[in-house]
């Protein structure tokens, strides 16, 4: 299988996952994490480094699910740069849920 080279675009979207998932994980060990979603270790490594830049949602899925995120605020947060928004934007991100 041959895979396309990722757009700037892309590259930055999977570097704002990667740190949003980083983020959410806190103190909890990537071990852990990645066990209770069900994922290597290695995957979810390479995920939150940005490596791996457009992984699977069932992945994403389940490792938002682990952490106690919501699809929605994660799809929110790793587009509101495309769409112009201002990551100090008022709206309820993730980035609010991280902080409470």
């Amino acid at each position: 299988m041959v895979r396309l080279p990722l757009t700037p675009a892309e590259a930055e979207r999977g570097q704002r996952l990667g740190a949003l998932l980083r983020r959410a994980r806190g103190e909890r060990s990537m071990l852990e994490t990645a066990l209770d979603a069900r994922v290597s270790p290695e995957t979810l490594r390479k995920i939150e480094s940005g490596r791996v830049a457009t992984p699977a949602f069932p992945t994403v899925a389940a490792i938002a699910d682990v952490l106690g995120l919501s699809l929605d605020d994660v799809w929110a947060e790793i587009n509101q740069q495309e769409r112009g928004v201002e990551p100090d934007s008022p709206r309820r991100s993730a980035r609010e849920w991280l902080a409470s």
